[in-house]
């Protein structure tokens, strides 16, 4: 709570704070909505949090010019948004690994890991889509939503990036995880 009401306190752009901080706060809606029918993993509400967090930042300053991200590593552009997207490989991969070991919908880890990559995938293109559309609709003033930087391979490297962090996700996690879905499930 304390990280959207300091994101919403004077943001850069308000359309782009909205639009940024829309997909955190439906998020945790739909996580108050489902918590007793199917509670999380702790690890999972983290990785849920952190991105809420890293959400509300890109749309306090947009995601373009968030302190200390400008010239990083001597990049040309402000790279957050890779963080950002990132993120949103590393954490829908781990949602979606946990809907489906749980609802059993696939069997094998090599099946698990490919749905898991393609649900993320999938979830990275879809939201390239919704920039897309915003662009369409609101014209000149999409710059800030976008935050291709006059960058024109954005749109490809932000689902690279989604790629990377759902390969990381299992790779890094999986034992983890699965430790700690035996413990919410009690198996």
């Amino acid at each position: 709570m304390a990280a959207l009401v300091w994101s919403g306190i004077n943001p850069k752009d308000q359309i782009t704070w909205f639009l940024e901080v829309l997909p955190a706060l439906i998020g945790v809606a739909v996580l108050v909505a489902t918590y007793r029918s199917f509670e999380l993993t702790p690890v999972l509400y983290l990785l849920i949090l952190m991105h809420c967090v890293i959400l509300m930042i890109g749309g306090h300053y947009t995601y373009a010019e968030v302190p200390f991200f400008d010239g990083l590593f001597g990049a040309e552009r402000n790279n957050y948004d890779k963080l950002g997207h990132f993120f949103q490989g590393f954490v829908p991969a781990v949602i979606a690994r946990e809907i489906l070991i749980r609802k059993h919908v696939v069997n094998g880890r090599r099946w698990l890991n490919l749905f898991v990559i393609c649900v993320a995938l999938s979830f990275s293109a879809f939201y390239e889509l919704i920039e897309w559309w915003v662009a369409v609709i609101s014209g000149e003033g999409a710059k800030a939503f976008l935050g291709t930087q006059g960058y024109i391979w954005d749109t490809q490297s932000d689902m690279a990036f989604a790629l990377v962090g759902a390969i990381t996700s299992l790779v890094l996690l999986s034992r983890y995880h699965d430790r700690q879905i035996r413990v919410v499930t009690g198996t």
